[in-house]
């Protein structure tokens, strides 16, 4: 009961709307690390929903000739950046001996979409469980971290907003972590940030389909349809200018619906997941996103990367 109480209060606190996304996900943490989450596979499925809504709401705040420009921009980055991090992560997870679909994992999650990625290609490769587990406990971690510290680096580096956004688009692996990020950092940051991510999140289906032809796997493929969805409420907020009022409370509410799911998320990191994960596919996902991280980060402030 103690347990479901502070799980509940916690939620209630990341969804009232004044606490800022690190400070839903370090509760989130806290919950996590401390209790025995007794809602853990509800909790789950709803931060999946929750992310997939909240993202369509988000659209009503965008500008739909930003979304296209930000996306036909990083077209050409996201092609390079994933198929760099896949050859990468693929060599770094030879290297260090991580079992081979649990290294699959680890590198397409940190290459596209971490959590989207990974439940769209597991079942194509027969992932188990365990391997499931040990790619998506890796991932958490690390997106935890990234938004936790990111927005600190931005502002000490004195990048600009889009120069943020972009970063966060190619370096923090989950959709929900990147528009913490970006709003944590300004509405610039996380305009460029969320449109730049989920022209990314694109690439689960050519992703999916490629592995699907190599392994001759026949598994259904999970279609992205809440990006399709972001569009047209982009489309509305862009040509239906009655609406704006309507508009601007469900960016609103959207923004709130994405810091309670972090909530969610770190209340899903506990030490038996951290124990799970094991120190060989954590080291691989650390030394990956580093090398993302940084390389990304360099070429953003040399000029190579833009919008």
């Amino acid at each position: 009961m103690i347990q479901k109480i502070v799980f509940v209060l916690g939620l209630a606190a990341a969804a009232s709307g004044f606490a800022s996304p690190p400070i839903a996900l370090a509760l989130g943490l806290v919950f996590g690390l401390t209790f025995a989450h007794p809602f853990d596979q509800g909790a789950k499925k709803l931060s999946r929903y929750l992310l997939q809504a909240s993202v369509v709401g988000l659209g009503f705040g965008m500008n739909l000739h930003d979304v296209i420009r930000a996306g036909r921009s990083g077209f050409v980055y996201t092609f390079l950046s994933i198929s760099l991090t896949m050859i990468v992560g693929l060599a770094l997870g030879g290297l260090l001996q991580v079992e081979r679909i649990s290294s699959f994992l680890i590198s397409t999650g940190t290459a596209i979409c971490g959590g989207s990625a990974i439940a769209a290609v597991g079942p194509i490769i027969h992932a188990s469980d365990e391997q499931m587990a040990i790619a998506l406990g890796t991932l958490f971690v690390l997106n935890s971290v990234a938004l936790l510290i990111f927005p600190a680096i931005g502002a000490t580096l004195k990048l600009t907003q889009t120069q943020f956004g972009l970063w966060a688009a190619l370096a923090i692996h989950d959709t929900s972590s990147v528009v913490g990020a970006g709003a944590k950092y300004g509405a610039i940051a996380l305009a460029v940030g969320t449109t730049v991510k989920l022209a990314r999140a694109l690439w689960i289906v050519p992703v999916a389909v490629a592995t699907a032809v190599v392994k001759h796997a026949k598994a259904k493929i999970q279609w992205p349809w809440f990006i399709a969805l972001f569009c047209l409420a982009a489309v509305c907020n862009t040509y239906l200018p009655a609406g704006l009022p309507a508009y601007g409370f469900l960016a609103k509410i959207a923004r709130i619906g994405l810091t309670a799911t972090l909530y969610l998320i770190g209340s899903g990191i506990s030490i038996a997941t951290l124990k799970q994960v094991g120190h060989r596919p954590l080291l691989q996902g650390v030394v990956l996103w580093l090398l993302i991280s940084v390389g990304s980060l360099w070429l953003i402030r040399e000029g190579w990367i833009a919008l």
